[in-house]
């Protein structure tokens, strides 16, 4: 009898292991193709993308000119008001109130004034629902207080 765990035990347990998978030929092959088949698809779905958005991303680094309105990788909104060398811009985030921030640190270029409008009409939504929240049956308050 040989003892569990013992080197000719395992060398039992991993020639049996291998005559198994001998006598399932159709599933090694398989199993086989599985590997390069996962890295294509993490290829399609991880690397190919990530790659997209950072091209996308320099581009738009590169691109941003003087006067244009961005935010910055920080959450910075200012307008760029003049270029400091090929990677450095000035941004003007408040009136007479400049950073000199990186070109790697512009995250995307917007537009102020459509913000602000935005801003504006969830302010007008706000005050209409609250003018809308008016208590109809005074009674039923009184009643729901004397419990």
């Amino acid at each position: 009898m040989v003892p569990v765990g013992s080197p000719a035990d395992m060398s039992s347990t991993l020639a049996t292991t291998l005559f198994a998978a001998e006598d399932s030929g159709g599933s090694s092959i398989l199993s086989f193709l599985f590997l390069p088949l996962i890295l294509v698809a993490m290829y399609f779905l991880m690397i190919r993308p990530q790659r997209k958005r950072m091209r996308d991303q320099q581009d738009l680094q590169k691109s941003v000119e003087v006067g244009q309105d961005v935010v910055t990788t920080s959450g910075v909104f200012g307008t760029i008001t003049g270029e400091d060398g090929p990677n450095r811009f000035w941004l003007e985030i408040d009136d007479d109130v400049q950073i000199r921030i990186a070109r790697a640190a512009i995250q995307n270029v917007v537009d102020l004034a459509d913000e602000e409008e935005v801003v504006a009409d969830d302010a007008d939504d706000d005050v209409v629902a609250d003018e809308a929240v008016v208590d109809d049956d005074p009674a039923g308050a009184a009643a729901s207080t004397e419990d």
